[in-house]
């Protein structure tokens, strides 16, 4: 299998870009992310900059005009990004697990009609998969495709869609074989543009993860061609799925990690410059046991991260690497910000000071791109798996 990745990538061409991020992130992220979670408001202007970096394209094959960036150095992008602000990093996530979908299941004229203009930018996409009643358990979706003179017909609503207003396209996953056991062999994915039949009913509110484009999504008699199906086959759409969704769950550990990282910077911060009883609270042991905690999780989840990542580079099955690193530093990052929010005390509610975002966004990264139950399932099962007696 086509990983997509530029093995070119030297250790002093990873510093480079790992600079121009820092920079990016510093000098035009972490800027305006208060303003725009709190307004709940697009970052239009961030993500015209994010074309220009390459980052619609990062983990694309160079083929295809992408930066073919290993996961292993993605990863660290992401991280970078979600200790300022999470939101960047989700945006061109779903972006690239439609991508790499495309690119290792797609045929030679879907990867030469879509990768080009996905590594830009100029095509967004993203995936439709959840439904009201269907999240994990994506086999249980109602969305149906049915087949005509003009290719499919496809009718069903979406939703938690990333990408689905501001962007204009997407990977949708349907039925094209209601009666088929088990139910994934009837399973197919459909690369769909905006048009007519594709209709975004509402922006869904959040608690967190505000400012990006979260929607439900409806397919009236949308038309699309027999080009739109990946790879030309059906009922192998759950797991062409799936296998983007490996490089997704990276993308989300990664970010659990950078919410860990950031809370903790924030805490580290906040207990030096704050003072109780004569002394800055760092000073304070309890206070010293929490930022020891928090420091050993940021740094475990980090190369939790990295290890799932290089697996993912040379090919390999990894969604039990994935699983591990998704599942620990979801949850690092939900107990960092949430410690932090205990060392900040009461100033911790005020939206003047940034942690209360850290700790709305956190939970998020434990249910999406798979629960965390599941992926301690998942996790198991490989475990037994590869350990048979």
């Amino acid at each position: 299998m086509d990983s997509g990745v530029n093995e070119n990538w030297s250790s002093e061409d990873e510093k480079l870009l790992l600079d121009m991020i820092d920079r990016w992130v510093e000098n035009e992220v972490k800027p305006i992310a208060r303003e725009h979670d709190q307004e709940d408001k697009y970052p239009q202007e961030l993500v015209e900059r994010m074309k220009e970096l390459g980052l619609f394209g990062a983990t694309i094959s160079p083929e295809y005009g992408g930066l073919g960036l290993p996961a292993s150095i993605y990863a660290k992008i992401v991280t970078k990004v979600a200790s300022v602000w999470m939101v960047p990093g989700g945006i061109f996530n779903s972006h690239l697990i439609m991508a790499s979908a495309i690119e290792r299941y797609g045929t030679d004229e879907q990867k030469q009609e879509w990768l080009p203009k996905l590594a830009t930018g100029e095509l967004r996409g993203g995936i439709a998969l959840t439904e009201s009643n269907a999240g994990t358990d994506l086999q249980s979706i109602l969305t149906r495709a049915d087949r005509n003179e003009q290719g499919y017909l496809l009718n069903g609503t979406k939703m938690w869609i990333t990408n689905s207003l501001h962007g204009n396209c997407l990977m949708v996953l349907a039925k094209t074989d209601l009666t088929a056991k088990p139910a994934h062999k009837g399973m197919s994915a459909f690369l769909c543009r905006k048009g007519e039949g594709y209709d975004v009913t509402k922006k869904l509110k959040k608690m967190g993860y505000r400012a990006i484009d979260t929607c439900e999504l409806t397919l009236e008699n949308k038309q699309v061609g027999p080009e739109a199906l990946l790879s030309g086959e059906e009922g192998r759409g759950l797991q062409q799925v799936l296998g983007g969704l490996e490089l997704g769950r990276i993308n989300v550990a990664a970010r659990g990690a950078g919410i860990a990282e950031g809370a903790l910077k924030m805490a580290v911060r906040y207990a030096q410059e704050r003072e109780t009883f004569g002394k800055p609270i760092a000073e304070h042991q309890a206070i010293q046991l929490k930022l020891a905690d928090m420091a050993t999780r940021v740094e475990a989840s980090k190369l939790l991260v990295e290890s799932a990542a290089k697996k993912f580079d040379t090919g390999q099955r990894c969604d039990m690497e994935a699983g591990m690193a998704k599942y620990f530093a979801s949850e690092a990052g939900v107990y960092c910000s949430q410690e932090a929010m205990r060392i900040f005390g009461g100033y911790s509610y005020s939206p003047e000071y940034e942690i209360e975002r850290f700790y709305r966004d956190a939970m998020l990264m434990c249910i999406g791109e798979g629960t965390n139950e599941l992926q301690q399932i998942i996790v198991a099962k490989q475990l037994i798996q590869r350990n048979k007696i």
